[in-house]
Order: C-alpha cells, then structure tokens, then sequence
C-alpha cells in the first residue's frame, strides 16, 4: 500500500466487494465505507478534518505506532459520531478554540491514540456519548487534557495526560466518566476537576501528580467517588470540595502537598476510608464553614512538614475520626467557632510537638475510647463556651494531659493519664469542667492542679505516685468528692466537699506539705514547706561545666556572667556599669544542649539578681502565632506574662518568618516580640534558637529582632567521643557498666552513625543507651539466677543496629 493512500477492507457480503481499495483521501475513504469495514491508513500526514459517521474501524499500519498523523491547519481533526474503533493513530490540532478529537455519539473504542495539541482540549466527549478509551495520551500544553461535556460518559483505561495548559481532566454539565489507571500530570489547573450539579465522575487505581494548582477539585455540587488513587506533588492543596460538593476517597494516599491536603467548605461531604494524608505543609484536613462534613474511617494523617494543625475544623463545620492515627504533626486537631464539632473514636494522636486536641471559641469535641500520647498537651480546652467529653480516653508520655481554662466547661470520664511532666489535669483562668473516674498515676509535678479559684468537679478521681502532689487547689477550689490518693497530700483548704472523705489514703494520715482529710476530724492548715533556697551563680556554672563538650558555650556564658557579675559590683562601688544586652541567639542542631543551658543561664541570672525567678518558658510558634487577626498578639503578650521573671525560650524562632510568608500572623508575633523586649528588657530575657542556616535567615530579614540581640551562641554537633561520654555517664547514673570492648564498639557506632538532618546529637546518644538497656533486660531476662555483672555490664552484642 502506497504511502498517503487509505486501504478499505469490506467484510460484509459480496455485493458490497465494490467498496474494497484503495483511496488517496480518509474523507474519500471513510465516505465510502460501511458499518463493520476496516480501514488501515498508510503512514503519513493528513491535512484533513474528519468525520467518522458510520461504525467502521479506523487504524493505522501494524508496527509503525505514531506513523500517521491527522493534522489539519485548523478546526477539530478528528470527529466521531458512531460506534467506530480509531487506533494506532497520532492527532495534532492547532485550533485554541476546538478539540483535538471529539466524540459526539455512540459508543466507540479508542485505542492507543495518542494526541499531541494545542487545542481548547484533547480528547472531548459530549452529549449520549459513551467511548471506551484505552492506552490513550494526550500531550495538550495549550487547554484541558480530557474533556467530558454535556451529559457525556465512557470509560478511560490505562490513558495518560501528560501536560495540560488548564485541568488534566474536566467534568461538567451533567457527564460521568469513569477512569481506570490513568495518569494525570504536569496539568496547569486541577489534575481532575469535577463541577455542576449531577456531574460526577469515577476514578480507580489513578495516579495525579506534578499538577500547578489543586490536584483533585470538585465543586458546585458535583460528586466524585476516588479508589485506590495517588494525589501528590500539587502547587494548591491536594483536593478540594467547595458548594455542596460530594467526594469519596476510598484506599488513597495523598502526599507531598505544600498547602493543605484535603480543603473543603460551603456544605461540602467528604467520605474517607483506609486512605493516608501525609507530608502536608498546612492542614491534612481543613473543614470550613456550616453543613460542612468529613466522615474519616481508619485513616491516617502524619509527617506534617509545616506548623499548622494535621486537622482545622471551624466555622460551624463537622468531623468524624473513627480508628484513625494521626502522629507526628505540630497539632492534632483544632476545633474552633461556635458550632463546629468533632467526634472522634478509637483513635491514636501521638508524636505530636504541642497540643493534640485544641477546642476553643465555643466548639465542642467529643473523643471516646482514643488514645493521645507523646505530645506537649493532650488536650486544651480554651476558652468559653467551648467543651465536649472525653470518655475512656488514656493519654500518656505529654507534658500536661488535659487543661481547662477561660471558662470552657468540658466533661472528661473514666480517662487516665499517665507519666506527664507537669500536671495530669491542669484549670486555671476561670475553666470549669466536671472530672469524672479519672485516674493520674507517675506524675512528675502534680496529679490535679486547679488555681485561680476555678469551680471545678472531681468526683471518684484518683491519684497514684505525683511528685508534687496528688491533687493542688486554690482558695475557694473545686468541687471533691470520694476521691483518693496514694499519698497523704491531698487537697489544699477551699475546696468544698460531701462529707465522705476527699482523700482517702492509703497511708496513715498526715501533713507534708499540704492538706489531708479523713473521716471525722477537722480539717487543718498544713505549715506550707518552705522555697527551697536559689542557687549560687558559682554552683549553676558548676553544673555547666559538667555538660559534656560546648566548651565554646561555656566560655561565652562564663564570659557574660562575668560581665553581669562585674558591672553589678561596680554599681555598688558607685561606678557606670557597662551595658550588657542579656537576650541571646542560640543555634545549633537538635539535641546539643540549647534548652539545658538556657535553664542554667536563667538561674545564674537569678542568682546574681538580675531576674527576680529565673525559670525557663519554652515556646515555638504555635505557642505565639494564632489563628485570627489579633490573636498573635494576645498569644505572645500571654507568654511573656509567664515568662515575667525568667527566661522566655523561642525554639525554632525562624518559623515566626518562613520565606514564603504571604499573609502569615508570624509577622504579627514578631512586631508584638520587638517591642515586649523593649517594655519588659528588665523583667524577661529572651533567648531565640534554631538551626544555624535559617537563624541567619530569620536575623538578616528582621533586623529589628536582630539588634535586641547581644550575641549568638553557636553549639556545635557532638563528636563521637563526646557522644560516648554522655553513654557513660548514662550508664553511671543508672548504675550500669560498659563491658570490655564496648567502649570501643560504641565509638565505632558514633562514628558509621548517619549525621542527617535527623540525627539527634545528644538525643541520640541518650536513645543509643536506652536501647542498649532494653536490649539487655531482653538477655538477663532468660538468666535463671543473674549475677551482679549479669544485670550491669552492658556489651557489644547489647548496641542497637545503625538506623
């Protein structure tokens, strides 16, 4: 067959053998074809615009795919208006106001056609249409890579968008396709976009990635139904529904998003099951606005890259958690504005940098049978108005389990909390809350610490092995009833009872430090212990100089103290003193020391009467930047205020500034921290800390942050044998040894040991004995009758395997 020529084989019956040949045109061709002929184009270019008519079978030459090209100057290249079946063929179009193919009516088949345009779409289908369209590639940089109109259907198998100047796919007027492993990418809008009411569309084991815009966006009460699907590698949030929109996300991972997940508001539905949202910038889920619902089913949403909580409901907006996970986020779940809720059920919040469950502006959360651990704060319960119930909830491993405060009134039921570093429970600021068969246990400050005369109610609590103190109330304190402590402290003198005991002990009764009652006798002021006397500048450096390394550290702190120290002694002689700037810049990696040693610095500052406490108050950026306009500077204001006396401790001060701020509040914290510095520089000192690279950044950007500062510190990575030195020191204070050849061994660990942006310098050291130990308990643990080298030696066979 002769290039540029068509060849029609008939397969009908014989008077129709007439038809058989060949044809210098595909016009020529197709006119004179019928229903069920074949017609095989020879390898070339055609300059025509055609029109399928008739339920033929369109191809071009076997072994040659791409050999020939349908390419008129303009116009729609290619049209089809019947059951046909079009394979093997290239089209191009250069019209910006058509499709490169159309296809109008029936049924047709459409197979490994691939399109190379610049056309208003690639493929288009509208009205009754309903194509089956396979391996299929549309290459469109100048408009829509698949267009599905009016009503039209079809199935897409195994078809490829490979740039698109607007959406990859679009759906709209009513149409309903179905695509089965497709691919979208390198879209300049929506990957898949769906809109107007009883459009919808069906998309299983597809793949949207590299897209500049939002990878899936279904708006304007249009449904989608997402299985098995990878959204991922968007500029815009992953998905988003916006007015009435209905979406199902089934068995989907969406990942590697710079904005938020998944967004959705105005009345918008969103079903998600056994799908995983992680490595988000903003929210993973963020539920806006009345009506507004997502209904998440063993899901799970983690490794947050930005500062924004992993779930954001607000505005009168619903969520539904049910066997979810949620970890290593900065924040869990935000739920604020009156009317928004959340449910969540048999769930796990864990690895979490501040608060796991926040509830604030009149919203209600309710958690029932979940599990929050390894976070700053279980849950924070803000302000008025705001409450909810957690019920047969167990938090463990956080610094405070639940706080109540301004007047937000929750019910937490049968929940316990275990091992907090400051408070299990924690009201204060006008909070209420009714506390009911909640349980304490291993507290290193207090088991219940109420202030500020808030009216809360204990009831049946109980509180086991708190350092401090089962249970800490203010004058005209809470509510007690039938609760009851290991220990003989118990509650303080204002607290109001039932005549049943309010601490039943298990010890004889009696006074240390705080009031105990029991049954018939009356209760009596306890002589309060007194403050333990403040250390001397000498013994807190003291401790400095037992740090292991930083020795340029403790050089510039000796330096600065001695500076302090001087100019306090020349004052006294009636002499000028120098002025010394006491607020610093820290940086340095994780793990190097930062936090320990601005403790020490804001007691050695104590010490020399400099500050009236010393105390240390660490906060990040989620602790200073809020939510709404104005509420930046109220957040900032209420940590100096905690901060009035000691030392305020910014980590990762750069975040307040990301280099892509925009509209960002970390502007706001950053003006409020300025001048706080200047009208409080006697009463706090501030110290900012980060990694050295973007603390240089956030100095040279903010150069009036930059000018409060003093000095910077720099700490330095820990060297293997320092590293080696913190395990032995590790070891001696929990009374174990370093075997023979496992000194050796651990200094040959520190050195092979990845030097990432996730290694942990000290941490790291202090996790490497943790889990020498573990593993050596799993050893001595089979020794029927260990000796006392068997329970403190710790060998080489005990070192973890390199990460």
């Amino acid at each position: 067959m002769a290039q540029g020529t068509v060849q029609v084989t008939h397969t009908g019956t014989s008077r129709w053998r007439r038809r058989t040949g060949e044809y210098a045109s595909l016009a020529a061709a197709l006119e004179a074809a019928g229903d069920g002929d074949v017609l095989t184009v020879a390898p070339g270019t055609y300059r025509e615009n055609l029109v399928v008519m008739r339920a033929v079978t369109l191809r071009g030459p076997e072994g040659s795919p791409g050999s020939v090209r349908i390419a008129p100057v303009d116009g729609v290249p290619l049209t089809v208006r019947a059951s046909a079946t079009v394979q093997d063929l290239h089209v191009e179009g250069q019209d910006s106001a058509a499709p490169a193919l159309l296809v109008e009516e029936g049924a047709p088949e459409l197979i490994d056609v691939r399109v190379v345009t610049r056309s208003a779409s690639g493929i288009e289908v509208r009205g009754g249409a309903r194509p089956t369209v396979r391996r299929c590639t549309v290459d469109n940089p100048g408009g829509i890579g698949i267009a599905v109109l009016d009503g039209g259907g079809g199935v897409f198998e195994e078809c490829e968008v490979v740039a698109a100047g607007q959406a990859g796919v679009a759906v709209r007027g009513g149409a309903h396709p179905r695509l089965e492993r497709c691919r979208v990418h390198h879209a300049s809008g929506s990957g898949i976009s769906a809109t107007g009411e009883h459009s919808g569309l069906e998309a299983v084991g597809c793949e949207v990635y590299e897209i500049k815009g939002s990878g899936v966006q279904i708006t304007g009460r249009a449904t989608a139904h997402l299985t098995d699907c990878d959204v991922h590698r968007t500029t815009a949030d992953g998905v988003t529904l916006d007015t009435d929109a209905v979406l199902t996300l089934a068995d989907c991972r969406i990942h590697d998003i710079p904005e938020n997940a998944v967004d959705l508001r105005s009345r918008s539905v969103l079903t998600l099951t056994r799908s995983t949202v992680r490595q988000f910038g903003r929210n993973g889920l963020s539920v806006w606005d009345p009506g507004t619902r997502v209904d998440a089913n063993q899901c799970e949403i983690h490794d947050s890259t930005g500062d924004y909580p992993a779930v954001w409901v607000s505005d009168g907006a619903t969520a539904v958690l049910d066997a979810c996970r949620v970890h290593d986020v900065p924040d869990a779940l935000f739920v604020l504005d009156r009317g928004s809720r959340v449910d969540v059920v048999d769930s796990d919040l864990s690895q979490v940098r501040n608060t796991a469950v926040s509830v604030s502006d009149g919203a209600t959360a309710q958690l029932d049978d979940c599990r929050i651990r390894e976070a700053a704060t279980g849950a924070w319960f803000r302000d008025h108005g705001s409450g909810g119930t957690l019920a047969n909830c167990t938090v463990d491993a956080i610094q405070t389990g639940v706080i109540v405060t301004k007047g937000a009134d929750p019910t937490i039921e049968r929940c316990t909390v275990t091992a907090p570093a400051e408070a299990g429970f924690y009201v204060s600021a006008g909070g209420r809350g009714s506390f009911h068969g909640c349980r304490v246990t291993g507290s290193d400050g207090y088991g219940f610490h109420v202030i500020d005369g808030c009216r809360t109610t204990l009831k049946k609590c109980r509180t086991e092995r708190c350092s401090r103190g089962g249970y800490e109330f203010a004058e005209d304190g809470p509510i007690v009833e039938e609760c009851t402590s290991d220990e003989s402290g118990g509650i303080r003198p204002g607290a109001t009872s039932t005549p049943q005991p309010v601490v039943q002990t298990q010890t004889a009764p009696q006074t240390v430090g705080l009031l105990s009652r029991v049954p018939d006798q009356p209760v009596q002021q306890a002589q309060e212990a007194p403050e333990p006397p403040s250390r001397t500048s000498t013994a807190v450096l003291g401790e400095l100089d037992t740090l292991v390394g930083l020795e340029s550290v403790k050089r510039e702190v000796r330096a600065l103290t001695d500076m302090i120290e001087v100019g306090r002694r020349r004052q006294e002689a009636g002499l000028k003193a120098a002025s010394v700037r006491r607020h610093l810049v820290f940086t340095g990696s994780p793990g190097t020391g930062k936090t320990t040693v601005a403790r020490l610095y804001g007691e050695i500052l104590a010490s020399l009467g400099v500050l009236e406490k010393g105390h240390l108050v660490e906060v990040s950026r989620v602790d200073l930047v809020g939510e709404h306009i104005g509420s930046t500077a109220i957040r900032t204001q209420e940590a100096f205020q905690r901060a009035h006396g000691g030392v305020l401790f910014i980590d990762e001060a750069y975040a307040l500034s990301p280099e892509d701020s925009g509209r960002d509040f970390g502007r706001e914290a950053i003006d409020t921290l300025v001048k706080l510095m200047e009208d409080q520089r006697d009463a706090v000192v501030v110290i900012v800390a980060g990694y050295t690279a973007e603390m240089e950044r956030f100095l040279s950007v903010n150069p009036g942050v930059a000018s409060r500062f003093s000095r910077t510190i720099t700490f330095s990575d820990y060297v293997p044998e320092e590293l080696l030195r913190i395990v032995e020191q590790q070891a001696d204070e929990h009374e174990y040894r370093l075997g023979s050849g496992t000194s050796e061994a651990l200094l040959k660990y520190f050195t092979a040991i990845p030097k990432g942006p996730a290694f942990g310098n000290g941490r790291t050291a202090r996790q490497t004995f943790e889990s020498m130990v573990e593993r050596h308990a799993g050893r001595v643990a089979q020794v029927s009758e260990p000796s006392t080298d068997d329970l403190t030696l710790l060998y080489v066979d005990d070192l973890p395997e390199l990460p």
